[in-house]
């Protein structure tokens, strides 16, 4: 083993100046390893305690993290006549919040209130972290005819309908329409190139994506969005297209006015129902299950198919995008008059509506329905011998009671 040079035989050597040349030179190798730095974008300022769980938000992504992990990244805190505290202490201390949240229209910090299943309440003193993080696009004037016409080629019905519907979710996130738009059409036609500037207009962490299968089961992180996209709503099986039915109906209108979030490895909390929900099809009659009555649902559907585009067209499409189209419908749907919009009023139903909602019938309604639309002298014509109308129409009811 190599021995240490005895300080004596040094300063004997190398008087006072070589011992302090080797005592600034030991210094200098030693610094980076004497205290640490907070490293570039981690500073504690990023950072809150949420107490809860008791781990630490890391507030530029949202995600949660371990105690260890907040103080191997930042230095300990300076306190005034008392040792250095761990940031994770400094934290909880300091930074500390006792609810998260996600709430479009509220400040990132909403100070002096609770959230419950029963909405909001007062509470002075208490703060809700809210993980809504607003759009970064800025939007710029000019010509949207591009994407305007897009939509009024593939839905020419209700163009003007969706339109303002998207408008809606770009101006006012923080309102729930309590309505779902579904969009159906053959493969290739567009569907959802209609709503990528939608996406960057509303902040594309606002937007969800989910198929029925993941709706329908126990996680559901998608509530917290503007917009929320279900891809291709068939193949569901009897009992499950019905299921899907009555499960959507929380996340399509209010009341309920807070969804209960339950995301894998997270303590569950609650949050505004305010996503406003697409549904994609390919399948008309096969896809999803609406009854006659339904108020939820603004079926457009689309007679077109690919072969209607030239080859050309979507690349272009996605080249004009790229190339300020995005800013273009932003600026364009976040400046569109909705005063004559009712986010509240169930929508028209369309012809596709009742295509769906009548392949859905049980043969009895259907049966009924027939009764009850014929004129009254075909009724008397059609009825058996001794038979009068009034019963005839009974004996369909107790049928379907039975």
């Amino acid at each position: 083993m190599k021995q240490r040079p005895d300080a004596n035989d040094t300063l004997r050597a190398e008087d006072v100046e070589g011992i302090r040349r080797r005592h600034d030179r030991a210094r200098k190798i030693s610094k980076p390893y004497a205290a640490k730095e907070p490293e570039a974008g981690v500073r504690l300022e990023d950072f809150l305690a949420y107490m809860p769980q008791h781990n630490y938000i890391f507030r530029p992504s949202g995600e949660l993290w371990p105690a260890s992990s907040v103080n191997a990244r930042l230095p300990p805190v300076a306190r005034a006549g008392r040792k250095p505290a761990t940031p994770a202490t400094w934290l909880d201390a300091n930074a500390a919040v006792e609810q998260m949240t996600w709430a479009p229209g509220f400040p990132p910090l909403i100070k002096d209130r609770l959230v419950s299943s029963g909405g909001w309440m007062q509470r002075p003193g208490c703060t809700i972290y809210n993980l809504y993080k607003p759009p970064t696009i800025v939007p710029c004037t000019g010509d949207a005819m591009r994407w305007l016409d897009l939509v009024d080629g593939i839905f020419p019905d209700q163009a003007d309908h969706i339109v303002q519907w998207l408008a809606q979710r770009v101006q006012r996130p923080h309102e729930k329409i309590n309505y779902a738009l579904v969009f159906g059409g053959k493969p290739g036609i567009g569907k959802d190139t209609i709503l990528e500037p939608v996406r960057q207009a509303i902040g594309p962490w606002n937007f969800a994506d989910v198929s029925p299968k993941q709706v329908l089961g126990r996680f559901n992180g998608f509530a917290k969005s503007v917009i929320l996209r279900v891809n291709e709503a068939r193949d569901l099986g009897e009992f499950d297209r019905y299921a899907f039915f009555d499960h959507m109906k929380a996340l399509i209108a209010t009341p309920p006015d807070v969804v209960y979030v339950d995301e894998k490895h997270l303590r569950e909390y609650y949050v505004p129902n305010l996503c406003g929900v697409i549904i994609t099809s390919n399948h008309k009659t096969d896809g999803i299950y609406l009854p006659a009555d339904d108020r939820r649902h603004l079926v457009a559907w689309s007679s077109l198919d690919k072969e209607n585009f030239a080859e050309n067209y979507w690349r272009e499409l996605y080249g004009w995008y790229g190339n300020g189209g995005n800013e273009v419908v932003a600026a364009h749907l976040a400046g569109l008059d909705l005063s004559g919009f009712d986010a509240k009023a169930p929508p028209p139903k369309t012809g596709a509506f009742w295509e769906i909602a009548n392949a859905n019938r049980p043969p009895e309604d259907a049966e009924l329905a027939d009764v009850l639309r014929r004129p009254r002298a075909a009724r008397h014509r059609d009825a058996r011998p001794g038979v009068e109308p009034r019963e005839l129409t009974a004996t369909v009811l107790c049928r379907m009671a039975a």
